[in-house]
């Protein structure tokens, strides 16, 4: 799925749905028109919302499968920046 991506509008989210997790727990990628991959995760609530960019596509399959089994290394090979402050207002998974 993640290969079939076509730049600009098309994303893929992964969502954490399980009895008594609250909040909105999610990874999610979108392809851009630069040919980027721009990946995001939330951590159950807004302020916990961040975001990276990297051009290769291994790296971001690795980890939405790490996200995915729970790995706590997943996120090891990013520098993530904190977003939350664009969802103060909203609580829906969108890509910004």
């Amino acid at each position: 799925m993640l290969a079939n991506l076509r730049r600009g509008d098309a994303h893929l989210v992964l969502e954490r749905v399980e009895e008594g997790l609250e909040g909105s727990w999610y990874v999610q990628v979108l392809l851009r028109d630069d040919n980027t991959y721009q990946l995001e995760f939330r951590d159950g609530v807004a302020a916990e919302h961040y975001q990276t960019r990297t051009v290769s596509q291994e790296k971001v399959l690795t980890a939405m499968l790490g996200w995915a089994a729970g790995r706590g290394d997943w996120r090891d090979a990013f520098m993530w920046n904190n977003i939350g402050s664009q969802f103060e207002t909203r609580e829906a998974p969108q890509l910004g």
